[in-house]
């Protein structure tokens, strides 16, 4: 059962939302509240799977809310469900770790099928912002704005752990990653955590923008053997 928790100023939009989610088998709405202060409070609460969090709130905004929650809960996915498409808006959530980016006027089914994937270790994005994510992301490549890991750390890495990497910079989900390498989602979400830590990255969009920058995703990890 994928617990979600709905943020959202608008209280027709939080009944709307618990009504259209409550209605699938695999979704239960653990809590509905109208600000980012109340996120918090709930999160420590009901530790939900995902978070609908819309951008602009009382008492606390979005992406601040965002930031904090993956700060302390890096595992909870946090889905960006708002009006506003403002690159700042998209650029911030991503930077903080929002797992999609997603405008009001989606489908019913559309919103279900996000919050599956993400829960799962995929990432959304709504495709009326997708080409603003690829701009974005071109000024980053142009820019002086590189991710930077020491050879003594990344040599600390192991074989699995290097294909996992190129797997990640290629923009695999945590289950396809898990079936290209023969191991359960655990061990790689385990092994994401290793990664991390020695590589001394905050998360796995970094670490993703590293293994495109370095060439690791470009190389093929598969038939090497240490």
């Amino acid at each position: 059962m994928i617990k979600v928790l709905i943020a959202d100023d608008q209280e027709l939009i939080r009944q709307s939302l618990q009504i259209v989610l409550d209605i699938e088998k695999d979704m239960e709405v653990s809590a509905a509240v109208g600000n980012g202060l109340e996120v918090i409070r709930a999160v420590r609460k009901k530790k939900p799977d995902v978070i609908l969090m819309d951008i602009r709130m009382p008492e606390m905004d979005g992406v601040v809310c965002t930031q904090i929650i993956k700060e302390n809960y890096p595992e909870i996915k946090v889905i960006i469900l708002t009006t506003f498409d403002d690159e700042e808006y998209v650029f911030n959530a991503l930077k903080y770790g929002a797992s999609g980016y997603l405008l009001k006027g989606i489908s019913t089914k559309e919103l279900t099928e996000a919050i599956r994937k993400v829960y799962h270790g995929s990432a959304m994005i709504n495709g009326d912002i997708a080409s603003k994510v690829v701009k974005l992301f071109s000024k980053m490549a142009q820019s002086n704005m590189t991710i930077k890991v020491d050879t003594a750390q990344s040599a600390k890495l192991k074989q699995t752990e290097w294909q996992m990497i190129a797997l990640i910079g290629r923009g695999l989900s945590n289950k396809e990653i898990a079936g290209k390498l023969n191991l359960s989602e655990g061990t790689v979400r385990n092994g994401l955590s290793s990664i991390l830590k020695k590589l001394d990255l905050r998360d796995r969009t970094q670490l993703a923008i590293w293994a495109v920058q370095a060439g690791v995703a470009n190389r093929d990890y598969e038939d090497e053997r240490q």
